[in-house]
């Protein structure tokens, strides 16, 4: 049965519109009237604050006429967001009816909007900030078709505000939106990780540690995005939970491009502020700026293989993760023991397992068991973790969600078809990434080209962040990740610019540092530029430790999980090659 089409009408957001609106003027077609008087509304007041700027405020009612009069005549006497709107000369409104809005739609439809609005650039503010996701209900798989049809028209409307789906959906802010409809596994752990921190606090626990564990693409940025967001609404005056009520949260994250994205993400919704600069932060930087003597509530640290084990730089502790845990109450860690990349980062296997069974042992630890970003079967998801995990290769299974994954013979095609799939609207970004196996020198030139260069044989692309951008291009890149930026597709990616995101199609370039010796893949860390992995550990008693084994099997865990709905791989040694190719014809015999 076909969908109908939502109907959509805008007013400018002044009392005489608004009184027109609700006198029918607006509306002549008497369906139409039905739809937006009678039924269930979504509405979207919008304000451009600044040339292609714009404040939003997402909502749904039973009653558009009695909405619009309580935004008048109260909300605007009370919140400065409202009073701001009623005061505006550019401020404007849609009103969204439809033939199968009902109570759970509408408020799905909301959610998706904020999420929507959230991740658009020219939006600077999305005033009302509460998460409606619903559950099953009678008209649950009309929704994606419902809203599709709803943004297509708003886009004919206004193109800035309302920009091509695609656009959005594929950038890192969107990734990260804490309005994901989130899994049963992602909802029942946010649920026992609020829990477990409101009856520590209840309790007037301190030091807290709660770990959420899980492999590349489980749902872990996605969740703490959510948990960070939730527990800012319970930490409101208002709120029903009076243990998390005025407490303070922080989000921090030792990385610089999830940084970037998780301030947008604060800033949009009113989190981090000029009063708040430091929700969002690095972890050197919140260890330097609070004491122990004065702990804070709550610490979520995303990314949390990321932090420090050892001195360095302007941290002069031990370990980044203790050092949090006492400034503050509690502390939620996410990690991924397969990530950890750098000597920096490596916990000793005893210490880390110490660190695991109490918090297991106190019920303080979750693990994520389902694999969310790479679209594939499980057969497919095993061979990639069998190549990395087991360090064997093993015949490429047919792939039924149709999950492209390619073995290539030269560096150049595989380039050409990721170019191919970045110019496709529907393929989205993608990007060329590579293992660390040619120099680069941040911040310095090499002495006879004008770039750090991937080079196998006459093909050569340079390493990430190094190409010029006009000024233009650093204003609209300046709050985009790597891979969101046009001028990527002509770079080579690396753990440093692509951990923790995703992309639709990944080439990959398994450079010398992996090799294939007697049907087994080994790591040669003399073939390796990254010193962080390849240098030795120091430890507490002066012995030095050789962990370069782990930390670029690692490397390669991290760039083999990136791809979304495909994987391209070509390796430059050239038994590696060759027994991929075997694999990827399913001739392979082990």
């Amino acid at each position: 049965m076909e969908i109908p089409k939502p109907i959509i009408y805008e007013v400018d957001y002044t009392n005489d519109d608004l009184s027109n609106l609700k006198t029918t003027e607006k509306i002549k077609s008497k369906k139409d009237q039905k739809l937006i008087f009678n039924y269930p509304t979504v509405y979207i007041v919008n304000d451009e604050v600044d040339s292609s700027k714009y404040s939003v405020y997402v909502g749904e009612t039973t009653d558009i006429k009695r909405r619009t009069s309580e935004h008048l005549s109260n909300d605007s006497k009370t919140r400065e967001d409202w009073k701001a709107l009623l005061k505006s000369e550019r401020a404007k409104m849609f009103v969204i009816g439809h033939e199968h809005f009902n109570k759970s739609l509408t408020l799905d439809i909301e959610n998706r909007l904020m999420q929507y609005l959230s991740s658009v650039e020219a939006v600077v503010s999305v005033n009302n900030r509460r998460t409606n996701p619903q559950n099953d209900y009678y008209t649950v798989e009309e929704l994606g078709t419902v809203f599709s049809e709803i943004w297509r028209k708003l886009q004919k409307k206004n193109k800035e505000l309302f920009p091509l789906e695609r656009i959005i959906r594929d950038s890192a802010i969107f990734k990260a939106s804490p309005f994901h409809k989130l899994t049963r596994e992602q909802m029942t752990a946010r649920e026992d990780i609020i829990i477990k921190v409101t009856e520590a606090l209840n309790r007037g626990k301190e030091g807290q540690l709660i770990i959420v564990e899980g492999e590349a693409g489980s749902g872990k940025t996605v969740l703490m995005s959510s948990l960070f967001y939730e527990l800012n609404q319970l930490a409101e005056k208002n709120s029903e939970n009076i243990v998390i009520q005025g407490t303070k949260q922080y989000l921090l994250v030792n990385h610089d491009q999830q940084l970037k994205v998780y301030e947008q993400i604060a800033s949009k919704l009113g989190i981090l502020s000029k009063r708040n600069p430091d929700i969002v932060s690095k972890p050197t930087r919140f260890i330097n700026k609070h004491s122990e003597d004065e702990k804070v509530d709550i610490v979520i640290v995303d990314e949390a293989h990321l932090l420090w084990t050892q001195g360095k730089q302007s941290y002069r502790g031990k370990n980044q993760l203790d050092d949090l845990l006492k400034r503050a109450k509690v502390v939620v860690a996410v990690l991924d023991r397969n990530q950890i990349l750098s000597r920096e980062q490596y916990w000793d296997e005893i210490e880390m397992r110490n660190k695991i069974h109490e918090a297991a042992y106190k019920k303080n630890y979750i693990y994520l068991e389902n694999q969310l970003r790479i679209n594939a079967d499980e057969e497919t998801i095993s061979w990639i973790r069998g190549l990395i995990d087991n360090r064997r290769i093993e015949n490429i299974p047919v792939d039924s969600k149709k999950y492209d994954l390619r073995i290539f013979d030269d560096p150049d095609t595989m380039y050409t078809k990721i170019r191919e799939r970045s110019k496709n609207e529907e393929s989205g970004i993608s990007r060329i990434l590579a293992t660390f196996d040619w120099e680069y020198v941040d911040k310095r030139k090499p002495e006879n080209e004008d770039y750090w260069y991937v080079k196998i044989g006459d093909w050569k692309l340079p390493w990430n962040l190094q190409l010029p951008q006009s000024k233009k291009e650093k204003r609209i890149n300046r709050n985009r990740a790597w891979a969101e930026q046009a001028q990527t597709i002509n770079e080579v990616g690396s753990t440093f610019t692509i951990q923790g995101f995703d992309l639709n199609y990944a080439g990959v370039i398994i450079g010398p540092s992996v090799k294939y010796r007697n049907g087994k893949i080994v790591f040669d860390k003399n073939e390796s530029k990254n010193k962080k992995a390849i240098q030795m550990r120091g430890t507490e008693n002066g012995e030095k430790l050789d962990v370069s084994d782990f930390l670029l099997k690692n490397e390669l865990n991290v760039l083999l999980t990136r791809g979304v709905n495909g994987l391209y791989i070509y390796a430059v040694d050239e038994e590696l090659r060759e027994a991929l190719k075997k694999a990827g014809k399913g001739k392979l015999e082990n």
